[in-house]
């Protein structure tokens, strides 16, 4: 039972306190989770309070209630509201008295499901013959209401509300098309300080500092408030939350891969007068965005895009250029990332219209700026597999994201330049989010686009180019802005499909790449004619971030083959371990590249992306799990390495299961030895838990594994 205190009132009705029912609304509101003992409740939805008196209400006393939030409440804004019991008032809060036993008065409060979220001050006005008394109950914070039919965040399916607004971990998908990967992600939104760093992200943004008064009357929207979210989570205008960081050493920070959830990342930004965290990558940017929307009480999810396209000039075209042996040329902006994380969340769009209902991405990763900061979204999915790329809020940068065209180009030394055959339709593969009530994978590709190829997509495409004014021959785009004279011989050749050549290529894995192992390789070439023909082959492998860009030459190669007709060959080579355990970097990611060349044909280039796989990392709970009870957890784990390791750290986290990250140091692990740590963890709160466990190294990247435990109640 939550009771306040209220000092004596020299009025003819006294207060000796306020019970704000918190179980009971608690349970009724869904917000039970919380880590306060705060009044939360959420809008649209009805709340009881009782007032414990000292004396008797006079017959002829009148009540009005008071409510308010922001620094400046007003009732022009809809951040105050005063309504008493006979009517609801004009700003659609209400109150009713309700049957008490002597000594109190019950009361049920109703607020508007369009109310201002955040945290509110309630007053109750007492007007007893000429007298007028005003006493302050107390503070709750109102949140955004997914249960209610009439909210614009109402989500019709119980299941769906539990997964995207009441599960506190999840699962971020990363890695390659071909090999994706579960990472664990602890989004702890019910963690102690989480609300009220939520709350106060929104009070440090820059509409607020610019507009306090306006800033807090918008945030009945869920569009305002999400599009302030995706600002605010990146540091690059506003201080916000977490620091980008794509390139060097992390010396001055943590290393976006050794974050497992937002948790520590928020308190860290909170505890440390709101200087930015160092260092995140799109995963944690968007971990870090859906524990703040499902604080607040938005759905929201975690998405992952395969071969995301950044396209700088939106002009729907990727272009990669390479020289003769295969390397990465850095003529263009534009990229292709191996994965790009964003959010979905869920509203209604008022100001697009209900085709535009449903899921809005969001995307906190600052890589453009929209309408002068970095920030993206809420685009709608309808909108982007629509082609409506002229629509609120940057759909066609999402649009080119998922659907941009892959163009590849061989550069020769007399700055000549030919288009090379490739997979023009490469972006935006296996779109993945967690399902509901599951860790697997659920695709909704279905929901970005039509099927690759079809009429439909390329009408779509089609559309897309012309609203964003970019010119379209053939299959391939250009930007329409002016250009110098000599450029329209080069501008002709551009739009010209690359010939097709008369030759086939694929690079096959010999076994799993397993770091600290040497990675076997298989090129297998293919003559598509009759004709007998030599091909040169130049292999090449260069270490890679997840974004592609190269950071490290590992491996050159030439050779020479010699093709029969309709002949199959096959180039087996090897990367060694100690060829590439300098130059890889924490992404664990190398891209290889075989240009193959036929005198007077068109080339062909053969790529595939390697992640290097981990050693499984094991984790045995000794026991069941029962609230409040301790219970030991054994996690055995391996060095990949043919080395001695040191100084390496065994961390753990979850929510409900510890309140603070664990950390261990494990000392030393000679050349491939396993290791057993235990630990002890008290869970603190039931059902379905996620416990992190993370090892961390200098010498190799982290190792990571997680294990879902159902916690039993107190007993």
């Amino acid at each position: 039972m939550f009771l306040i205190n209220l000092p004596c009132v020299f009025v003819a009705l006294k207060i000796a306190n306020v019970n704000w029912q918190s179980k009971l609304n608690k349970a009724a509101h869904h917000t039970s989770d919380y880590s306060s003992t705060e009044a939360i409740f959420r809008r649209g939805q009805a709340f009881n309070i009782t007032l414990n008196l000292q004396t008797m209400v006079q017959s002829g006393d009148n009540f009005t209630f008071i409510a308010s939030t922001g620094p400046s409440p007003a009732e022009s804004q809809q951040t105050k509201a005063i309504f008493n019991l006979t009517e609801e008032g004009a700003s659609g809060w209400s109150a009713t008295q309700e049957p008490s036993e002597p000594g109190c008065m019950n009361f049920t409060i109703f607020s508007p499901a369009s109310a201002v979220i955040g945290r509110y001050k309630l007053k109750l006005q007492i007007v007893s013959g000429n007298k007028v008394s005003s006493i302050l109950l107390g503070q709750f914070v109102l949140l955004f209401n997914p249960w209610c039919p009439n909210d614009d965040v109402y989500m019709a399916n119980e299941k769906e509300r539990q997964e995207y607004v009441l599960n506190d971990s999840g699962i971020i998908f990363q890695g390659l098309e071909k090999y994706i990967q579960q990472e664990a992600w602890n989004y702890g939104q019910f963690e102690e300080d989480i609300l009220d760093i939520s709350l106060a992200i929104l009070d440090r943004s820059l509409n607020h500092r610019h507009d306090p008064a306006v800033d807090v009357s918008n945030r009945n929207d869920p569009i305002y408030v999400s599009r302030v979210i995706s600002a605010m989570v990146n540091s690059n205008d506003e201080k916000g939350v977490v620091e980008g960081k794509w390139n060097g050493k992390y010396y001055s920070g943590t290393n976006p891969l050794q974050w497992s959830g937002s948790v520590t990342i928020l308190r860290k930004w909170y505890r440390g007068r709101y200087k930015p965290v160092r260092y995140g990558q799109c995963w944690v940017f968007a971990g870090v965005m859906c524990t703040v929307l499902r604080s607040l009480g938005i759905p929201t999810r975690v998405v992952t895009n395969f071969n995301s396209a950044h396209d700088r000039n939106i002009n729907l075209s990727i272009d990669k250029y390479v020289d003769i042996s295969g390397k990465t040329l850095h003529l263009t902006e534009d990229s292709v990332w191996n994965f790009h994380v964003w959010n979905e969340s869920w509203f209604i769009r008022r100001d697009l219209g209900s085709f535009y209902d449903g899921w809005q991405v969001l995307d906190a990763t600052p890589q453009e700026r929209s309408k002068g900061i970095y920030q993206c979204g809420p685009a709608s999915t309808r909108a982007i597999k629509e082609g409506d790329v002229n629509l609120d809020y940057d759909s066609s940068f999402v649009f080119a994201a998922v659907n941009a065209d892959y163009v590849t180009w061989i550069c020769y030394s007399n700055k000549r330049k030919e288009r090379i055959y490739s997979d023009t339709r490469k972006i935006g593969k296996f779109i993945s989010t967690k399902a509901v009530g599951t860790n697997s994978r659920v695709d909704v590709t279905a929901n970005y686009k039509y099927p690759e190829g079809s009429l439909k997509e390329r009408q779509v495409y089609k559309k897309a180019l012309k609203l964003l004014g970019v010119r379209s021959t053939g299959k391939t785009t250009k930007i329409t802005r002016p250009r110098r004279r000599s450029s329209v011989a080069w501008r002709q050749n551009m739009t010209q499909p690359a010939q097709k050549p008369s030759i086939s290529g694929k690079l096959i894995l010999d076994a799993s790449p397993i770091i600290g192992q040497d990675i076997l390789l298989t090129l297998a070439l293919r003559n598509l004619i009759s004709d007998f023909k030599t091909i040169k082959v130049k292999l090449r492998a260069s270490a890679i971030l997840y974004t592609r860009k190269p950071k490290a030459e590992i491996l050159q190669l030439s050779r020479s083959i010699k093709l029969g007709s309709e002949e199959v060959k096959e180039i087996s080579f090897k990367i060694s371990y100690s060829q590439y355990k300098n130059s890889l970097m924490d992404d664990r990611k190398i891209l290889v590249t075989a240009v193959c060349d036929t005198k007077q044909e068109a080339s062909l280039l053969v790529e595939k992306d390697i992640v290097l796989q981990d050693p499984f990392l094991t984790i045995k709970v000794l026991g069941p799990t029962v609230v409040y009870k301790a219970v030991n957890v054994q996690v055995t784990f391996t060095n990949p390495l043919s080395e001695v390791v040191t100084d390496c750290v065994l961390r753990a986290e979850g929510s409900g299961l510890l309140k603070e990250q664990l950390r261990i140091n494990v000392a030393r692990m000679a050349p491939m030895e396993s290791s057993t740590v235990q630990f002890e963890i008290i869970p603190y709160k039931s059902g379905t838990r996620q416990l992190q466990v993370d090892l961390v190294c200098i010498h190799f990247s982290d190792i990571k594994g997680f294990v879902m435990l159902d916690v039993a109640p107190a007993q």
